[in-house]
């Protein structure tokens, strides 16, 4: 299993068979799926699960650290006890291969907890250290979950654009300076202490 980045809680890391069902449990999910560019349905079984492990296996392609020639898919896992909880994605997009987008999709059951935005900038903060000039956030009108993870990031609104994957779609964008630092409550870098109500 290799690894790719490690952060405060995280790891982002290959795909391995044995995860079919923490992958399944991301793009096998409606709430996941109806948000996805390009567009996708819901991933019906473990088997065509699978399927699509062995497609991403072909497609990942990493040319001597060319970004401009990189597809890379991930897995997002908790570092403490290796729970899968969702997916990374570093591509770049048609229709002329010129912007690399960062993508990233979390199980339900998963939500709230920041492992989104930890996981996104350490594989943005990755990026820049192999060179790329910026990343691109394309995210499907309505998913405000998604954009306010976008701008927690740093990430700065750039418009709408029916450019990339035949979808109307807003597009963010970071630049290694836009990045934001890690929150320290979220991470546990800072532990958060509930406050002892004072004696009746």
């Amino acid at each position: 299993m290799s690894t790719l980045v490690t952060t405060e809680r995280l790891v982002v890391r290959d795909w391995e068979p044995s995860d079919v069902a923490a992958a399944l449990a991301v793009f096998g999910d409606d709430r996941v799926a109806r948000w996805l560019a390009p567009a996708a349905e819901a991933v019906a079984d473990e088997a065509e699960m699978l399927e699509l492990f062995e497609a991403w296996e072909h497609e990942q392609v990493r040319q001597d650290g060319d970004l401009e020639q990189f597809v890379g898919r991930w897995a997002l896992a908790r570092k403490d006890d290796g729970v899968v909880v969702g997916a990374l994605v570093l591509r770049t997009m048609p229709p002329h291969d010129a912007d690399l987008e960062i993508a990233w999709q979390l199980a339900p059951e998963h939500w709230g907890h920041s492992y989104a935005s930890e996981g996104v900038r350490g594989l943005a903060a990755w990026a820049f250290e192999q060179g790329a000039a910026e990343v691109f956030a394309v995210i499907r009108p309505g998913n405000e979950r998604a954009e306010w993870i976008a701008r927690r990031l740093g990430m700065e609104w750039v418009g709408e654009t029916d450019k990339y994957y035949d979808l109307h779609l807003r597009a963010f964008r970071l630049r290694p300076s836009d990045l934001a630092p890690p929150d320290p409550v979220t991470t546990g870098m800072i532990p958060v202490v509930k406050a002892t109500p004072p004696p009746a």
